[in-house]
């Protein structure tokens, strides 16, 4: 935060700061399992998603088609993904979490959950009811995030 003592911190600095706080908590609930963050995220969305091509993977995690396949080596190594061929080509491989990588990921969502009501403890109901109805306002005029 950029402000001295005496300053309190603006308004967005503080919603920075919520996010900061979420973003710790899922990165340590992916540390604490190995992952890295692109580990985690093609390994969630191939629970979500079974037989993703590779070229799907580079294109969802913003990355090449080399580090998708580095990146699934090690998860490979590990025993949380596989690849099969499709009709015997070689060339066209789909991606599956092994049942090993789906229990690895499945408790995220809930890990962010419980991070979410640790952040908003101290907002009782109607508390969390008018935050909740000004950020909506805020955010109904801004481009929606891209992934």
């Amino acid at each position: 935060m950029d402000h001295d003592d005496t300053t309190p911190p603006r308004s967005l600095e503080l919603v920075r700061w919520i996010g900061w706080a979420q973003r710790k908590a899922g990165e340590d609930w992916i540390r604490e399992r190995d992952l890295s963050h692109q580990q985690a995220f093609v390994l969630g969305h191939l629970a979500r998603s079974p037989g993703a091509i590779q070229r799907e993977l580079a294109d969802l995690s913003r990355t090449s088609a080399a580090s998708v396949s580095s990146l699934l080596q090690g998860l490979e190594r590990r025993g949380l993904v596989e690849r099969r061929s499709e009709d015997g080509d070689e060339r066209r491989k789909r991606v599956y979490a092994t049942d090993a990588g789906i229990d690895l990921i499945a408790g995220f969502d809930s890990a962010m959950e419980a991070a979410d009501e640790t952040i908003l403890a101290p907002l009782d109901d109607d508390e969390r009811a008018a935050l909740q109805a000004l950020l909506s306002k805020i955010t109904a005029v801004l481009p929606p995030p891209s992934r």
